[in-house]
């Protein structure tokens, strides 16, 4: 039962980060808009335990996005400098889109692992009471 239950925490693992990046990528398209913010990236690491790797996952740092950041012309904005420029964000939509995506599918990747598990699990307890 050790298999199954180490199966179940690696796919729970996988769920759990893969929600918090998605959070991330949300907090990135909510602020596209906002003057001055810079994309949040993630990045997962492995977990490890007693000196070996278990085939867990967290989300690893968050960092800000070095790219620069989008100058926009807008002479009457209230941040604008003296040419009328002001820093925008240097959040992609289209990219955060496509991270939103594969952070959907990879989560439902991981929650089909955990149900095949939680099932061969309970189809063995069956078995067994037989």
């Amino acid at each position: 039962m050790s298999n199954f239950t180490h199966s179940l925490g690696i796919a729970a693992s996988g769920m759990e980060a893969q929600a918090m990046r998605l959070r991330h990528v949300s907090e990135n398209i909510a602020n596209a808009d906002t003057p001055g913010y810079h994309r949040k990236i993630t990045s997962f690491k492995s977990v490890v335990e007693r000196g070996e790797t278990t085939g867990e996952v967290r989300l690893g740092d968050v960092k800000l996005d070095p790219r620069e950041l989008a100058r926009i012309l807008d002479p009457g904005h209230p941040m604008a400098d003296e040419n009328g420029y002001y820093d925008g964000s240097n959040v992609d939509l289209v990219v955060e889109i496509a991270d939103a995506r594969e952070a959907q599918r990879s989560y439902e990747a991981n929650l089909r692992m955990f149900d095949q598990a939680r099932q061969m699990s309970q189809s063995l307890l069956d078995l067994l009471r037989r």
